[in-house]
C-alpha cells in the first residue's frame, strides 16, 4: 500500500497503512525543522518498504514542502550483439587452366664440378672419335693387297679387336664372322667365299694348327693366333674380340 501525506486542521498526517499507523506533525513547528522531520520520516518509512516493493508516495499538495528521493537497485542486463557478415563467393571455371609442377618452365642450373666433367667427357668422346677415325683411315690406306707370312696376318688381324659386329657388313664399322676374315685375308691378296662354311675351300685342312691358319664350322670362321686363342666377330654384344678356340672348328691352312 502507498504512503499518504496530508494536512488535516493545520497538522500533516502520514498514514502509514501498511504498518496500521498515524504520524502526526503539528503546525507549531517552524517549517524548516518540520521539513527536516518529515523527510526524516519518510527515509524510515521507505527504508523498511523498499525490500517489500513499496514505492512511498506524497499528495499533491505536499510536494511543494516536501522533495522526496527514491533509489531502485536495477539488475545488470546482458546486451547480446548480433553482426552479420557478409560472404563473397568468387566463380571459376572447372576446367580452367591453373597450371602445375610439370608446366613450369625452370631452367636447370649446373655446378662448377658438374659443368667441367660434362666438358672432360665431351673432350674424351672427340678425341675417342679422332682417334678412330685416323686408325679407319690408316686401315683403309693399307687396304692395298700385300705380302706376307701368317704371323704378318695375325698381326694385322689383332688390330681390329673391339670392332663392331654387324650381320651382312664387311668393314671395320662394322661386320659378321665371314665378313671379318674375308676382310683380313683380303689384305693379303686371298678371296675368300663370302659364306663361312665354304671359305675352307681356299686353303687345305690340316691337324696340326699354326697361327694365322683359318678357322671353319658350318655357321662360323675366325683366325688362329696361336695358344689355344682365336679372334672374331662374335655378337653385336660383343663384336670382335680374343677368346679361347671354340670347339667343333676345322683349320684351314690358306696362308704359307
Amino acid at each position: 500500500m502507498p504512503l499518504c501525506l496530508h494536512r488535516y486542521r493545520g497538522k500533516v498526517i502520514v498514514d502509514d497503512s501498511l504498518f496500521g499507523r498515524n504520524y502526526c506533525i503539528h503546525d507549531e513547528v517552524p517549517p524548516s525543522t518540520r521539513t527536516r522531520k518529515v523527510a526524516a520520516i519518510i527515509a524510515s518509512v521507505a527504508a523498511l518498504a523498499l525490500p517489500l516493493g513499496i514505492v512511498p508516495m506524497a499528495t499533491a499538495a505536499d510536494t511543494a514542502a516536501v522533495t522526496t528521493t527514491s533509489a531502485r537497485a536495477f539488475p545488470a542486463v546482458k546486451t547480446t550483439r548480433h553482426i552479420s557478415v557478409g560472404t563473397e563467393s568468387v566463380a571459376t571455371e572447372s576446367d580452367g587452366n591453373w597450371g602445375d609442377v610439370e608446366s613450369l618452365n625452370v631452367p636447370q642450373t649446373q655446378s662448377q664440378a658438374e659443368k667441367d666433367a660434362e666438358a672432360q667427357a665431351q673432350s674424351q668422346a672427340a678425341s675417342e672419335a679422332a682417334s678412330r677415325s685416323s686408325s679407319r683411315t690408316s686401315i683403309a690406306a693399307s687396304d692395298v693387297p700385300v705380302s706376307g707370312s701368317a704371323s704378318d696376318l695375325v698381326a694385322y688381324a689383332l688390330q681390329f679387336q673391339g670392332s663392331p659386329y654387324v650381320y651382312g657388313g664387311t668393314t671395320p664399322d662394322g661386320w659378321d664372322c665371314s665378313g671379318f676374315t674375308s676382310y683380313v685375308f683380303a689384305h693379303f691378296g686371298i678371296t675368300l667365299p663370302r659364306v663361312a662354311a665354304s671359305q675352307g675351300s681356299a686353303g687345305t685342312l690340316v691337324s696340326d694348327p699354326q697361327p694365322g691358319d683359318l678357322m671353319i664350322s658350318s655357321t662360323h670362321a675366325g683366325i688362329y693366333i696361336g695358344n689355344g686363342l682365336m679372334i672374331h666377330a662374335m655378337t653385336p654384344a660383343l663384336g670382335t674380340r680374343v677368346t679361347a678356340v671354340m670347339s667343333g672348328m676345322q683349320y684351314y691352312r690358306v696362308l704359307k
